[in-house]
């Protein structure tokens, strides 16, 4: 059974820190492409059934990087300058990368993506579960699991998948 509250799964989340520190080293001990591939399947298994505009949370506590690209279409998008959308959606840091300029986004309403068709590479590709080299990007996947519950439920069934 899947869990998809948020409350419920930080609570988890919390209980198993220690757990999911054992869960990487462990992970780091098996073969990097049977992993991707478990993973994989278990995307293919979970994620259909979690709607994830019941929950939007990803939206609405994670910094979204912008490319120079992204803007110049959702500007276009927007009918407003590259001027304009800039200052009223984006923040440039001092080595020149580019953030929407709120958390939570500025295009999140009722949980949905206002701007879908025109959303950002790293919107598209969240909790990029299904990337290759999981092993090698534990760091940033495990910083999702207590927010999002693709994230969650994918490690749970994985401890189950590898016998941890």
């Amino acid at each position: 059974m899947l869990i998809t509250n948020l409350a419920q799964i930080e609570t988890i989340a919390t209980h198993k820190e220690a757990e999911n520190i054992q869960f990487k080293d462990y992970l780091k001990s098996i073969d990097t492409n049977v992993i991707d591939r478990l993973v994989l399947q278990l995307v293919q298994q979970i994620e259909p059934q979690i709607d994830c505009t019941q929950c939007g949370n990803c939206c609405k506590t994670l910094m979204i990087n912008v490319t120079k690209t992204e803007a110049d279409h959702l500007a276009l998008y927007l009918e407003q300058s590259r001027i304009e959308f800039d200052e009223k959606y984006l923040e440039k840091s001092t080595n020149g990368m580019i953030f929407i300029n709120t958390i939570p986004c500025h295009f999140l309403k009722n949980n949905k993506c206002t701007i879908y068709n025109y959303r950002f590479e790293g919107c598209r590709e969240f909790p990029g579960l299904h990337l290759p080299k999981f092993t090698q990007r534990l760091f940033t996947i495990f910083m999702h699991y207590n927010r999002c519950p693709i994230v969650f439920n994918v490690i749970e069934e994985l401890k189950l998948t590898t016998n941890f």
